[in-house]
């Protein structure tokens, strides 16, 4: 159960908790496929395969491991490997990048999203901490969130503590003070408990709790969240 006087700031994940992730990234990487296409034929049709995507990008992850936190430097080392395989021009990287990354924050807000963000952030400091790259001021939703943390730029990513830690700093309360709101259970809710956090489990899909530690509220939307919160 939450113990709601000891609530003083949110820390907020973003993919699948307040929009939708994969319709976004599928749209990403049309786009970056169709800018290819006549730059890089060959390399477009590469990237248009998800199966020969997929495998570019294992292949970068295992012989990268250390940018596995940073999606956005894992992204342009794809990119690169697929120009260089097919013998195109490597200097496109940036390009490409740019195409896919202004898609990427184009974001389609669960219904219940905006309302809750106006309603949290007039009663808490709210801090983003996301494994993605999207950047609530690019998405559009920055004037409800007092910092973001992103793992690129953090240089770790949840379920690390230090990230938490980190989200607890940036709000100007101690991590116990905090409830973290998400959607995955190890990265959000396990990582979370870990860090000394309260936290809730956004679980729009119904999906089944596996894990020996519990989160201390289960929510199907934001909206279930903020409705809590004012009992």
């Amino acid at each position: 159960m939450l113990e709601l006087r000891h609530i003083k700031a949110i820390t907020l994940d973003l993919d699948d908790t307040l929009w939708p992730v994969g319709p976004v990234i599928h749209r990403s990487e049309a786009a970056m496929s169709a800018w290819l296409t006549p730059r890089a034929p060959k390399t477009a049709a590469v990237f248009a395969d998800p199966v020969q995507r997929l495998a570019l990008r294992q292949a970068v992850q295992a012989a990268r491991p250390d940018i596995g936190h940073d999606l956005g430097t894992l992204r342009r080392e794809v990119i690169r490997l697929g120009l260089s395989r097919q013998g195109e021009d490597t200097s496109l990287v940036e390009d490409a990048y740019s195409v896919f990354i202004t898609e990427r924050m184009r974001v389609d807000l669960y219904e219940d999203s905006l309302e809750a963000l106006a309603w949290l952030s007039a009663r808490y400091p709210v801090v983003a901490l996301s494994n993605g790259n999207a950047d609530v001021h690019q998405v559009g939703i920055g004037q409800f969130f007092k910092a973001g943390l992103s793992a690129q730029d953090f240089g770790s990513g949840k379920p690390d503590v230090k990230i938490f830690h980190a989200g607890a700093q940036a709000a100007g309360v101690q991590p116990h003070e905090v409830l973290h709101v998400g959607d995955d259970a190890k990265l959000d809710v396990l990582g979370a408990l870990d860090a000394g956090m309260q936290t809730a489990w956004v679980n729009r899909d119904g999906k089944d709790w596996t894990h020996e530690a519990q989160p201390h509220v289960t929510v199907s939307d934001m909206g279930q969240l903020c409705q809590l919160l004012q009992t």
